[in-house]
């Protein structure tokens, strides 16, 4: 297992994410807990998200912006703050006044309905609360020199593997989950049952070869482009997306991997400070719109809307053992046995 101590490289990485993949927008800011200020007549969202889906919300933000202004003659703008899903959760919780939060995963949505701020049943707008879906994947370099094809492979000695920390990751727990989940599936295909400690001992062999524990899934990205380790656990949507920019990566899906549901949800203590309750309704309906949806696609998601998943199937393969977070016994158990100070992630991570 590597030290996570700073290396040298660690200084050229941070330049790079500051530049290509962790900027905040211009009109945005960054966890700032203060109400924003709108010019007469015109009306300010905060936006709270993970920093996954920066890119899409690039695109979906002016549209949405554009069809407010033709419809109701308002100006809207956007205080946008991209983060870690972790990070940005305990933001939201702890008093950054995000008008949405578009996170990784509900269990971080949760963490901000039990601090107060959610009073609704998010879960009930639109596709029980999740905008996006996506897998698992791994990425390699161009060619997989290494030649990964499944979980198994990271195990080999020599193979340097990048994931995030999901102390502050939503997307590394979502990893986590998904070769903990493969550990699982291979345990019952073996005899008949799930096997926690097999799992378990998957993981493990896995986590020993992992090079460093960044603290999101995109500056494990901006790692690995700059030349840190062989393969990147990662969504499937950020490595579809840097491809289309032009990024040199191979996708290796696995036989077994998870489901990955993100939702969006409006902060309703929020809204109501800052009087946005229609204009936030209004958004949120937005991102589960055909428009949205096709937009959210053209970034590598995969659509929760039917219509618009049906014309774009062909772009995605489907796992041969395809699970969600339910295989697992859902988030609540997932946070017990994985995440919790005992749990196995972290006896993994202390070598216990």
């Amino acid at each position: 297992m590597k030290s996570f101590l700073t290396k040298g490289w660690r200084i050229a990485v941070a330049a790079l994410m500051t530049s290509s993949l962790l900027f905040t927008a211009a009109c945005g800011t960054s966890n700032n807990s203060a109400a924003p200020t709108a010019a007469q007549g015109d009306l300010t969202l905060v936006i709270g998200a993970y920093s996954v889906a920066k890119d899409a919300f690039d695109i979906l933000l002016p549209k949405f912006a554009a069809h407010w202004k033709e419809e109701t003659g308002q100006t809207i703008t956007f205080q946008e703050s991209y983060e870690a899903s972790g990070t940005q959760a305990r933001a939201i919780a702890g008093g950054f006044e995000a008008d949405i939060a578009a996170l990784a995963m509900e269990s971080d949505i949760d963490k901000i309905q039990k601090a107060g701020f959610i009073t609704s049943d998010w879960r009930k707008v639109g596709n029980g609360g999740m905008i996006t879906r996506s897998i698992a994947v791994m990425g390699t370099r161009e060619g997989n020199p290494k030649g990964i094809h499944d979980w198994e492979d990271l195990t080999r000695k020599g193979v340097k593997v990048l994931y995030p920390n999901p102390k502050t990751s939503g997307g590394a727990q979502w990893d986590i989950n998904a070769m903990y989940g493969a550990g699982l599936k291979e345990s019952e295909a073996k005899t008949g049952q799930k096997d926690p400690a097999y799992a378990k001992s998957f993981l493990e062999r896995i986590h020993h070869n992992v090079e460093s524990l960044d603290k999101s899934g995109r500056a494990s990205m901006a790692a690995f482009e700059y030349g840190v380790g062989d393969v990147i656990i990662t969504y499937e949507n950020e490595l579809l997306a840097r491809i289309k920019k032009g990024i040199p990566y191979e996708v290796i899906i696995p036989k077994s991997t998870i489901l990955i549901e993100n939702p969006a949800a409006i902060v309703d203590v929020n809204v109501d400070k800052h009087g946005t309750r229609k204009a936030a309704e209004a958004l949120l309906a937005y991102l589960y719109s055909e428009e949205a949806q096709r937009i959210f696609a053209d970034n590598g998601f995969r659509p929760v809307n039917d219509k618009v998943m049906e014309e774009v199937k062909g772009n995605y393969k489907t796992p041969e053992d395809l699970f969600d977070i339910s295989y697992l016994g859902g988030w609540a158990k997932v946070r017990e046995s994985l995440y919790s100070p005992k749990g196995v992630w972290y006896q993994v991570l202390a070598g216990i």
